[in-house]
């Protein structure tokens, strides 16, 4: 049978008349987006306010659900505080001399050209911790130990290698330089976000907070982040979070997946939808972050990932991807 799609669920999901769906397009495209199984919950807001919330399949857009490595975005922003704050040297800081006891007993010397920019764009150039090889990484008595001693299958700032090994070092160096746990860290930072809150998030097995995953949130608190970013770092109150020179640093395209097609940043993917550059957070199964500065548009969507595999869950990020295209193309009428 052929598999629908979010485009096909405008003629087989439950009827909406049309006279409802041309007074709230908004409403009747959310409404047939119950027709996405593992979806969650969706928020939109425009321009800072929230115009439509919806839990599916008895879920609460407050209930926290697991974001997977959507939680890249919040590193790479805790990240760019640690820089403007100068717990970090900056992203052209080589990573080796800050893991000396932890490399391998003979380092590849490539190992030395690593810098904090390429954890954060994907451009370690070290094998994927990610994938087929994720199990035997977690299973890892040092995860840090363990990402650092993977083959080279790319040169440093070379093709991109997705990877969540690359993250967790990244918060392996935020406890280490800060000393303070990255959660601590996150906690602070982020907390005067309204809205925002990490309600659990797993360690290591050296107590290190899990960067790039396993990190539990609402979509209430994804959508306050998502937010911060459309609004160049500052709270609704006016307070500088997380600098526009770092977002826009994040924003700027690096690399491309080779699995999408899709550029990276700094913990961002960037692809074009409906006509309008959008740049979103992914995590397996489908939890997702856009946002389109055009537009002042952010949405924030979370997914139930526990039947998906590598395959559904393409197929299901394909799906949001073409629900986003529709509420882009929804908001981009709404100004004509």
């Amino acid at each position: 049978m052929r598999r629908r799609t979010a485009l096909s669920l405008v003629f087989t999901l439950p009827y909406v008349s049309r006279a409802w769906a041309q007074a709230d397009p908004l409403a009747a495209v959310l409404a047939r987006a119950a027709g996405l199984a593992p979806l969650k919950a969706v928020l939109v807001a425009r321009n800072g306010e929230t115009v439509a919330s919806r839990g599916y399949h008895g879920h609460a857009v407050t209930a926290p659900t697991n974001i997977k490595s959507a939680s890249k975005s919040v590193v790479s922003a805790l990240a760019g505080i640690a820089i403007e704050t100068g717990v970090f040297p900056g992203v052209d800081q080589t990573i080796a001399p800050l893991f000396k006891d932890d490399l391998p007993p003979k380092p590849d010397p490539r190992l030395a050209q690593i810098t904090i920019g390429h954890l954060l764009s994907m451009q370690a150039g070290l094998a994927r911790t990610s994938g087929v090889n994720y199990g035997r990484w977690v299973a890892s008595p040092n995860w840090v130990r363990a990402a650092l001693a993977q083959p080279f299958e790319e040169e440093p700032g070379g093709f991109m290698q997705y990877s969540t090994g690359s993250t967790h070092l990244l918060s392996a160096l935020l406890t280490r330089l800060s000393g303070r746990s990255t959660l601590a860290l996150a906690r602070e930072w982020l907390g005067p976000v309204d809205g925002f809150a990490i309600v659990s998030w797993d360690k290591d097995p050296q107590g290190i907070y899990f960067g790039g995953n396993q990190m539990a949130m609402s979509a209430v608190s994804l959508l306050a982040f998502g937010e911060l970013y459309r609004n160049a770092g500052r709270t609704r109150a006016g307070k500088q979070i997380v600098s526009p020179a770092w977002i826009a640093a994040s924003w700027q395209p690096r690399t491309n997946s080779k699995f999408t097609g899709d550029a990276y940043g700094y913990g961002w993917f960037l692809r074009d939808m409906g006509g309008h550059e959008v740049r979103y957070g992914w995590g397996f199964g489908g939890q997702m972050l856009y946002i389109v500065p055009s537009l002042g548009l952010t949405v924030a969507m979370t997914s139930d990932d526990r039947a998906q595999t590598g395959q559904t869950q393409g197929r299901h990020r394909d799906d949001l991807h073409q629900l986003m295209t529709e509420i882009i193309e929804i908001e981009s009428a709404r100004r004509t």
